[in-house]
């Protein structure tokens, strides 16, 4: 018999769940004091969670759950819910029965000697069919069971912790008094225990924990998703996150990575002298960025408050204020729409060096973003979505004109201030006049700028696979940055593209008060005429949820800041989100934010 049970170790999942056996527990369940052999079966596949049909002659719920036939599918989600609650019905009475015997179901703490990991690497040495048992090789364990086989007087479980997972080797001879029973008959797939005993290696290989004794630790009540299909619904894994960490492994892997990675920005930027500082994430006015913003209401003070929408402002307040090196990597907050690339709360880190300009914001970008990768994948070409990348530096730099000349052979150059002339030669090049959503983003541009800028994102930015530093936008977008030094109508600006996404934006920082104020007043005369422009059209589309529906205002208090006087400086954003995503290759911003904004489910 134990030869038999060792051929299919813990490795594998829990079988299927007959609708037999789910009536007799359901039968059990409904007595008041559970004997403690009702829910021992032996040579029969463990207990979990199946689908079954809800069609019965039955006037219970509960047996509804279960009186279909072995095969049958189910016929609506109504039944998957009853099922889930006769699971739960049946967990809460071993609740019952655990504390009837003096036994806690929730315990408040457990001794463990030693993660799952570092026995696995302890033991590496030790041969199949050994075992070590010296009072020295005794170990202290805990972590969730994820699977279970049971055979007469041997059972096998699954146990997983922080680090992974390994067997728990169980014996009726070895475990105390009746803890094999109540192994058999109260432990779940799902309940955390902990677990002490001596480590050998099975004649297959596996190694084991040979347990002496148990406990559980927390009873879980809810089953886990089925092993043949896991959590797949991808709204309900990223609602109950929790679910699907438990159920693929792989995501948690992708937090891990996502927490080495910000901690390598930290140490780049720190080892470089930034020092990190903390900005207000409630705030008088909006500002640093363009875009609609959450609005709040402050009791006490009786005023409407902003959660921000960038981080940029107070941190130059900091090197007006004598800091010379500074950086922040916090929450912004945008009101906005939702896609792959998009969610209205995400991570970014924003550093300002005094005394520098863009273009050593460049080689920053490139030493956070290589450091970063050697951290997580140990290499600097990686692959995205079927595409290879190489980090390899340097970079290619290149300005916009040149990009969108090399794209479309237009030269923006020629234009000067000929909006009509760019609006016409950009519309026929792109064949613009059948895609209603281009000739319409095209012709609403206000100027020769606005049209360069537009045709760049229409048709070079999704081309900008390799790592590309894309430079000197037109000063129209550009409100914040200083302007070029050599070219016109131009900004000492960059952003980073990978992918053909935005990686990062970075400015020669725009020093002058009054060229400051200039600039953002006239942003906000644009962006009234934009809403008035709406309003005309069509008043239905001003409203609460449209996009560019919503007020602006000047920050009069930097502008002030700005008038004591602020070093010459360049300044970085890097959106992290998108960071992690490309290094650890997720398709969706969803897979790299452990709970990313949903609209909440109808009840």
């Amino acid at each position: 018999m134990r030869e038999a049970a060792e051929e299919g170790e813990a490795s594998k999942m829990e079988g299927a769940l007959h609708p037999m056996r789910l009536r007799q527990l359901l039968h059990f369940a409904a007595f008041p004091k559970l004997n403690k052999t009702h829910f021992i079966f032996r040579n029969a596949r463990p207990v979990s969670t199946t689908r079954c049909s809800s069609s019965s002659s039955s006037s219970s719920p509960a047996a509804a759950a279960v009186a279909g036939g072995r095969n049958r599918r189910p016929s609506s989600s109504q039944t998957n819910t009853s099922d889930r609650e006769a699971i739960r019905a049946i967990r809460i009475k071993k609740v019952e029965e655990l504390r009837s015997k003096g036994l806690d179901a929730y315990a408040y703490t457990w001794r463990r000697t030693h993660a799952a990991n570092q026995l696995q690497e302890i033991y590496r040495d030790l041969g199949n069919g050994e075992e070590a048992a010296s009072e020295s090789d005794r170990v202290s364990i805990s972590g969730r069971i994820v699977a279970r086989r049971a055979f007469g007087k041997l059972a096998f479980l699954t146990l997983r912790d922080d680090s992974g997972t390994i067997q728990l080797y169980c014996e009726k001879e070895r475990l105390l008094s009746d803890q094999f029973e109540h192994l058999k008959t109260l432990v779940d797939i799902g309940d955390i225990l902990g677990a002490e005993g001596s480590i050998k290696r099975t004649e297959k290989g596996e190694l084991s924990v040979c347990v002496t004794s148990f406990s559980i630790l927390t009873k879980s009540l809810l089953p886990l998703p089925d092993k043949y299909h896991g959590l797949t619904d991808i709204d309900k894994r990223y609602r109950q996150r929790y679910v699907d960490m438990i159920a693929n492994p792989e995501v948690a892997d992708v937090f891990r990575n996502r927490a080495k990675i910000i901690s390598e920005i930290r140490k780049t930027v720190e080892s470089a002298g930034f020092i990190e500082v903390e900005t207000p994430v409630l705030q008088g006015a909006a500002g640093g960025a363009e875009a609609r913003p959450f609005i709040t209401y402050h009791n006490s003070l009786g005023q409407d408050m902003y959660l921000r929408i960038a981080t940029e402002l107070h941190l130059k307040r900091m090197l007006v204020g004598g800091f010379e090196k500074v950086y922040e990597i916090g929450r912004i907050f945008r009101n906005e729409g939702l896609s792959t690339r998009h969610n209205p709360e995400f991570t970014t880190i924003e550093m300002y060096e005094a005394y520098s300009d863009y273009e050593s914001m460049m080689n920053m970008a490139e030493d956070i973003v290589t450091r970063s990768a050697l951290a997580v994948n140990g290499k600097l070409i990686i692959d995205y979505q079927g595409v290879e990348i190489s980090l390899e530096r340097p970079w290619r730099r290149e300005t916009m004109h040149n990009l969108v000349k090399e794209a479309t052979g237009i030269d923006f150059t020629k234009f000067d201030d000929d909006l009509a002339a760019a609006k016409e030669v950009a519309l026929r090049t792109l064949n613009a006049g059948g895609d209603n959503q281009n000739k319409t983003s095209i012709e609403a541009c206000p100027s020769v700028g606005h049209v360069l800028n537009e045709v760049f994102e229409l048709v070079v930015e999704p081309k900008l696979l390799q790592p590309t530093f894309v430079l000197d936008y037109p000063l129209e977008v550009s409100p914040l940055a200083k302007p070029h030094r050599r070219h016109a109508g131009l900004t000492e600006r960059f952003e980073l593209f990978v992918c053909g996404r935005e990686m990062a934006n970075a400015f020669s920082e725009l020093t002058d008060p009054l060229d400051q104020r200039e600039r953002l007043e006239e942003q906000v005369r644009q962006h009234k005429k934009k809403n008035a422009a709406l309003v005309s059209e069509d008043k239905s589309k001003k409203v609460d949820g449209d996009d560019d529906a919503y007020d602006v205002s000047i920050d009069e208090d930097f502008l002030t800041a700005l008038e004591y006087g602020m070093p010459p400086a360049s300044g970085m954003g890097i959106g992290i989100d998108r960071l992690v995503m490309l290094l650890t290759n997720s398709a969706s911003i969803r897979d790299v934010i452990a709970f990313p904004v949903l609209k909440t489910p109808q009840v």
